[in-house]
């Protein structure tokens, strides 16, 4: 297995492209299981800009020359859909607890993503030099800072006695 730099690089960015295929699907179940709310309002916003995000991902690896890894990425997509297999206090449809569990994976993608764009900012790569990791990274912070109070009341509902 090759250890220089560039393939390191194109495995830890096909990791992050993985989650961000995970993090879409998620994105899109929730607002499907939330439609008509101010949160589902938010989470199709997020759905849009972690599919942006995605494509900047892309463009990333495009530009350091890092081939996509479509057994990765397809494994992150079944992974994501198998991931609805799990229990969550009722046999069929949607419980609080589902809502906390998603956005929870939300925010962990979202705060995933936010670090990768700071690595990536730390790296004094030329082919990178084209893009705002600072504004990505902040973006991020953005995303988490509005999903948090969603997160924090799903978690009341949930264990509210």
């Amino acid at each position: 297995m090759a250890s220089d730099p560039d393939s390191l690089l194109a495995i830890y960015l096909n990791d992050h492209l993985a989650g961000s295929t995970v993090g879409v699907e998620l994105a899109r179940r929730a607002r499907g299981a939330n439609s008509g709310s101010e949160l589902g309002q938010l989470l199709d916003r997020l759905g849009r800009e972690i599919e942006e995000d995605r494509d900047t991902l892309g463009a990333v690896m495009d530009a350091v020359g890092a081939r996509r890894d479509r057994l990765k990425k397809a494994a992150a997509w079944l992974g994501e859909k198998a991931g609805r297999l799990k229990l969550n206090g009722q046999l069929t449809g949607y419980s609080p607890l589902s809502k906390l569990v998603e956005l929870e994976g939300l925010n962990l993608g979202i705060e995933g993503k936010s670090r990768l764009w700071a690595v990536l900012g730390e790296l004094a790569d030329p082919r990178l030099s084209s893009f705002d990791f600072q504004a990505l990274a902040q973006r991020a912070e953005r995303q988490r800072s509005e999903l948090e109070p969603f997160r924090l009341a799903a978690g009341r509902e949930s264990f509210a006695a």
